[in-house]
């Protein structure tokens, strides 16, 4: 099975110390393995009160918000998709990316849970448009796992947090800052 570039970003390390990623080649078996790592049981996200709080710091970030901290406690993974410029528009060299995601989300030991999918922007543009664009593009990557993969719609999440929380932010506007985040919520109820 080929691999492709992803970037996985352990729990940790995420939001206490953005900017220190570790890229590695990972295939669909790694994936599973990545995704499926629960620290203990996943505490309650409200995504509708993340989706306020991202719009709310638009230009200031999210990083060291209290609700956007819990994540940093969950099993999550950084992926490389393309879309063309300033646009929700996959892609097409990234759609092996996206069904290697699916074949992972399909895999008995994740069917079982939910994810939050968090599109990200670089700082390039205005800060209000970068979310709105990250919101329509972690939708875009929601859509296509729902549609054109099968996964199940209840099962995903989508928030887009624009510029707000940088991967690299002593570069921000660096094209590894462009990204989508896959978050395990824990399991369907």
């Amino acid at each position: 099975m080929k691999s492709f570039r992803l970037a996985t970003i352990f729990a940790a390390g995420l939001l206490l110390a953005p900017g220190h990623s570790f890229a590695q080649e990972l295939s669909g078996p790694q994936v599973v393995r990545t995704l499926g790592r629960l620290q203990g049981g996943a505490p309650g996200i409200d995504i509708a009160l993340l989706m306020e709080e991202a719009a709310a710091s638009a230009g200031k970030g999210v990083a060291a918000l209290p609700d956007w901290q819990k994540l940093s406690k969950l099993s999550q993974l950084i992926v490389e998709i393309d879309f063309e410029n300033d646009s929700i528009a996959i892609e097409p060299k990234s759609y092996r990316t996206v069904g290697m995601i699916a074949d992972a989300l399909h895999h008995p030991n994740l069917r079982r849970y939910k994810f939050l999918v968090v599109g990200h922007t670089s700082s390039t543009g205005d800060a209000k448009h970068n979310l709105d664009l990250s919101q329509k593009r972690a939708n875009a990557i929601t859509e296509a796992l729902s549609t054109t993969f099968a996964i199940a719609p209840d099962h995903l999440f989508a928030i887009g947090v624009g510029e707000e929380w940088l991967v690299d932010p002593s570069n921000p506007q660096a094209a590894d800052n462009r990204r989508v985040q896959l978050v395990n919520l824990g399991l369907v109820k």
